[in-house]
């Protein structure tokens, strides 16, 4: 994990690489349309975004390290790159569940 969140386009490029393939198995295995898979897969990835961006978030307590005017509970280190590959892999979970038990061919 720390050797795809050490740079953006590293990030980026897996990130890109895991909805191709979550995708892909939409479109292959339950018979969806390119543009329906993508935005099936692009709203569950929006919506738990929201659920992936609180986890173990560390508060700034060292008073010489808060800005002025800066947040209370800002996280120190809110490693949003780690955040984006658990969302994506959480999502695309969601994405081939929710494909599974809702009959969606033809989206």
């Amino acid at each position: 994990m720390t050797v795809l969140t050490r740079s953006t386009p590293a990030t980026l490029a897996a990130v890109i690489v895991l909805v191709a393939a979550f995708v892909a198995v939409g479109v292959s295995q339950f018979k969806l349309t390119i543009g329906g898979s993508i935005a099936l897969y692009f709203v569950v990835w929006w919506t738990l975004l929201f659920a992936v961006l609180p986890l173990r978030n560390q508060p700034e307590t060292r008073p010489g390290h808060v800005v002025p005017g800066q947040d209370p509970g800002a996280p120190v280190s809110p490693r949003l790159r780690e955040k984006a590959i658990w969302t994506t892999l959480v999502a695309g979970a969601a994405f081939l569940v929710a494909l599974a038990v809702f009959p969606l061919t033809g989206l």
